[in-house]
C-alpha cells in the first residue's frame, strides 16, 4: 500500500489483464484488443444482461491470442485523472447523478449483489491513484459547499419536472417513466450540471482507466450510480485530509503563532487535531488500497465500519471541546492583537483560498456528519437484502452512534454551565427544588403575560389584567417565576413536565389573541392549577405550547407516522439556532413540516436524523412534487429499517 506523500508519478501506461511471462506486442490493434477484452469480460459479470434469468446462453467467448496477453492500453490522461474529485455534487433525489440521459430498459431487473461471478478485475496503478489524490484542487470546505448547492439545484430541477396538479397515483414516478425508455439507450447516466471545465469536479465514469477498460458497457446504470456514490466518499476524504493537513502545517505549526499562544491556549484551540489527521490518513490509505484493487469498487462501507468502530472515537474528543474552542478563539481575538494580526495574515495566504481559520477548526465535526450522509447515499443505491446493504447498514449505525456522541459531548459542556448560571439566579418563594442535575437541561425560557381576574368584558379592556411572569422549562420540570431586581427570579410555582397540559383558546378578539391555557395537573402545592398566558406572537404561542406539551398533536404528521405524504421543505440557507427549541440547518437538509405559523416560522423534523425544532420559513423552499416527497420518505424508511425498536422510540427521544 502506497503512501500519500513523497512520490514520483509513473510514466508507465496502465496494464489491463497483465499476464506474466507473455510478451507484449509492439503495436497491437486497439480496436481488436478492446473487442476481444469486452467479449471475454461480459459473461463473467453478474450484471451482464445475458446472465439474467430467462436470457439465452451466450456463446463462449473467443480466447485471447497469446501475442495480445499483457497488452497495454494507451497511457491515461493524468490531467483529467488529477481533476477527478467527486460525483456527489449533483446527486439527484433518487440517487442518480443529474438527469438520466439514457435509462435502462424497463423490463430488466438488476440482480442482487453476491450473485454470479465477481466483476472483472481492472486494477488501478498505485501511482495513478496517488497522483489523483495529490492533485485534488478543492479544499474540503469548497467541496462541501459545491456539493450541497448542486444537490439543492438538482432537487429544484426534479421538483419542477412534474406539475403537482397533474399528478395522480396511477401515474409512474419519474424514475419509473425513465425506466420505460427505448432499449436502444444503454449508455451510463451522465451529470449535466457538472459539465464545466472550470469546476475541477468529475466523475468515476470519467476516469481514463474506467473509460478505457470497457466496464461502462457492462455495468447497469444502477451500479454506475453506486460506483459514483462510493467514489465520492473516497475522494471527499482525500479533500478533507488535504484541508486538515493545511490546518496543521499552515496554522498550528506556524512559528509566529507558537510564540504568541500559551501552551494551554494552543491545546484548547487545536485539541487532538493531530490524532484526527492520523485517523483520516489511515482511513484514506485503506480506501486507496481498495480502489487500487479494482476500478470497479467492490465496497467501501466495510472499511467505514471498521474505522468507525476502532478509530473514530477521536472525533468525539475533538468535537466535545468545541464550546471551549470557540470561547478561547473569541477571547484571543479580543485580548491579543498579535494573535489577531497573525491569523489575518495566514488567512490571506493563497493556500487558504479565502477561507477563514474558524472554517478549518470545525472541519472534523462537519466531516463526521457528512460521512454519515455519504453512507446513507450509498445505502439508498445498494441492492436490497444484499451483503452490501447489510454492510452499509452496519456502517451507518456505527457512524450514527459517533455523531450522537459528538452532539452530546457539545451539549453536555454548554448545558452544565447554563444550569449553574440559572441556579444562581433563582430564589424560591415555595419549597426549594434542586435545579442542577446531570440528566436535566433547558428547553426554553422566556417572558409571558399572565391574565388575572375574572374574564369579563370590563376587565378585558384593562391592560392591568396581564402581568409579566417568566418561565424556565427543562426537559423534566417547569419553573414559574417573577423577575425581581438584580437579574434574579422569584419562583412561585413548579410542576413536572409530564403533568402539563395546554389548550389554545378559540378566536375571542384581539384582547385574547395568542392566548393559551396552561394546566398543571399537580403543582408545587400538590394541587391542580391553571394559568391563562398571552404570548407576543402566534409563533411564540405555538412554540411554547409544543415545548410545554410535546405529546400534543401537531398540524401535520411526523416522520414516525409512516404516512404516504407530508409537507416537506429543503434548506437553501444555513441557519444557526438562537434558542434551545430551534433547529440549526445545513444546506440541502430535507425536513417534514409538522407545523407552521402565519408570522413565518416552521416546526420541522429533519429526515436524516429525525431531529425536531423551529426555524424561519425563509430558510427553505417547500417541495411541491408529491412523488419527490414520497421518494424522500421511502429512502429514510430504508435507511432506518434495521432498527425497528429505534423507530418506536423516535417520538419520545426527540420530543423537547
Amino acid at each position: 500500500m502506497g503512501s500519500l506523500k513523497n512520490y514520483e508519478p509513473t510514466k508507465e501506461p496502465l496494464n489491463v489483464l497483465p499476464h506474466k511471462g507473455s510478451p507484449s506486442p509492439a503495436n497491437p490493434d486497439p480496436t481488436m484488443l478492446d473487442e476481444l477484452l469486452i467479449q471475454r469480460l461480459l459473461p463473467s459479470y453478474p450484471r451482464y444482461r445475458g446472465n439474467r434469468p430467462g436470457s439465452p446462453s451466450p456463446a463462449p467467448p473467443p480466447p485471447l491470442p497469446p501475442e495480445l496477453l499483457g497488452s497495454r492500453l494507451p497511457p491515461p490522461a493524468m490531467e483529467l485523472l488529477a481533476a477527478a474529485l467527486s460525483a456527489a455534487c449533483a446527486f439527484d433525489q433518487d440517487g442518480s447523478p443529474g438527469q438520466l440521459t439514457r435509462p435502462p430498459p424497463a423490463a430488466e431487473e438488476t440482480p442482487a449483489a453476491g450473485t454470479g461471478a465477481a466483476p472483472p478485475a481492472h486494477p488501478m496503478t498505485a501511482d495513478s491513484w496517488r497522483n489523483l489524490i495529490e492533485h485534488i484542487g478543492l479544499l474540503y470546505q469548497e467541496y462541501r459547499d459545491k456539493s450541497t448547492r448542486e444537490e439543492i439545484e438538482t432537487r429544484r430541477l426534479q421538483d419542477s419536472q412534474t406539475d403537482p396538479e397533474e399528478t395522480s397515483p396511477s401515474e409512474e414516478t419519474p424514475s419509473e417513466a425513465e425506466s420505460t425508455s427505448s432499449t436502444e439507450n444503454k449508455a451510463p447516466p451522465q451529470i449535466n450540471l457538472l459539465r464545466n471545465s472550470n469546476s475541477r469536479f468529475n466523475l468515476w465514469q470519467d476516469l481514463p482507466e474506467v473509460q478505457n477498460s470497457g466496464v461502462l458497457s457492462i455495468l447497469q446504470p444502477d451500479e454506475i450510480k453506486l460506483q459514483e456514490a462510493m467514489f465520492e466518499l473516497v475522494t471527499s476524504e482525500a479533500s478533507y485530509y488535504k484541508s486538515l493537513n493545511l490546518l496543521v502545517s499552515h496554522f498550528m505549526e506556524n512559528e509566529r503563532l507558537k510564540k504568541i499562544l500559551h501552551q494551554s491556549e494552543a491545546h484548547i484551540l487545536f485539541s487532538n487535531v493531530l490524532d484526527v489527521m492520523a485517523v483520516s490518513e489511515r482511513f484514506l490509505l485503506d480506501l486507496e488500497q481498495r480502489v487500487e484493487e479494482n476500478i470497479v469498487i467492490s465496497d467501501v462501507c466495510d472499511i467505514v465500519y471498521q474505522h468507525t468502530v476502532n478509530h473514530f472515537s477521536v472525533y468525539i474528543t475533538y468535537v466535545s471541546n468545541q464550546t471551549y474552542q470557540e470561547r478561547t478563539y473569541k477571547q484571543l481575538l479580543q485580548d491579543k492583537p498579535a494573535f489577531r494580526e497573525v491569523i489575518s495574515q495566514l488567512e490571506l495566504d493563497p493556500k487558504c483560498k479565502g477561507l477563514s481559520f474558524s472554517s478549518f477548526l470545525i472541519l472534523p465535526f462537519q466531516r463526521i456528519t457528512r460521512l454519515k450522509l455519504l453512507v446513507q447515499n450509498i445505502l439508498k443505491k445498494v441492492e436490497e437484502k444484499s451483503d452490501r446493504e447489510s454492510t452499509a447498514l452496519d456502517a451507518h449505525k456505527e457512524l450514527e452512534t459517533v455523531v450522537k456522541a459528538c452532539n452530546e459531548g457539545v451539549r453536555k459542556m454548554s448545558r452544565t454551565e447554563q444550569m449553574i448560571s440559572i441556579q444562581k439566579k433563582l430564589e424560591f418563594k415555595i419549597k426549594s427544588v434542586p435545579i442542577i442535575s446531570h440528566s436535566r437541561w433547558l428547553l426554553k425560557q422566556g417572558e409571558l403575560q399572565q391574565m388575572n381576574g375574572p374574564k369579563t368584558s370590563r376587565t378585558l379592556r384593562t391592560k392591568k389584567l396581564f402581568r409579566e411572569i417568566y418561565l424556565f422549562l427543562f426537559n423534566d420540570l417547569l419553573v414559574i417565576c417573577r423577575q425581581i431586581p438584580g437579574d434574579k427570579y422569584q419562583v412561585f410555582d413548579s410542576a413536572p413536565r409530564g403533568l402539563l397540559r395546554v389548550e389554545e383558546l378559540e378566536d375571542q378578539g384581539q384582547s385574547l389573541a395568542n392566548v393559551f391555557i396552561l394546566r398543571l395537573l399537580e403543582n408545587a402545592d400538590d394541587r391542580e392549577a391553571s394559568y391563562m398566558l398571552k404570548a407576543s406572537s402566534q409563533s411564540e404561542m405555538k412554540r411554547w405550547m409544543i415545548s410545554l406539551a410535546p405529546n400534543r398533536r401537531t398540524k401535520f404528521v411526523s416522520f414516525t407516522s409512516r404516512l404516504v405524504d407530508c409537507p416537506q421543505i429543503q434548506c437553501v440557507h444555513p441557519y444557526v439556532a438562537q434558542q434551545p427549541d430551534e433547529l440549526s440547518l445545513e444546506l440541502a437538509d430535507v425536513l417534514n413540516i409538522l407545523d407552521k405559523t402565519d408570522d413565518g416560522w416552521i416546526f420541522g423534523e429533519r429526515l436524516h436524523d429525525q431531529e425536531r425544532g423551529w426555524f424561519p420559513s425563509s430558510m427553505g423552499e417547500e417541495i411541491l412534487n408529491p412523488k419527490i416527497r414520497a421518494q424522500n420518505l421511502k429512502e429514510c424508511f430504508r435507511v432506518h429499517k434495521s432498527d425497528d425498536s429505534q423507530r418506536r422510540k423516535l417520538g419520545s427521544r426527540n420530543r423537547q
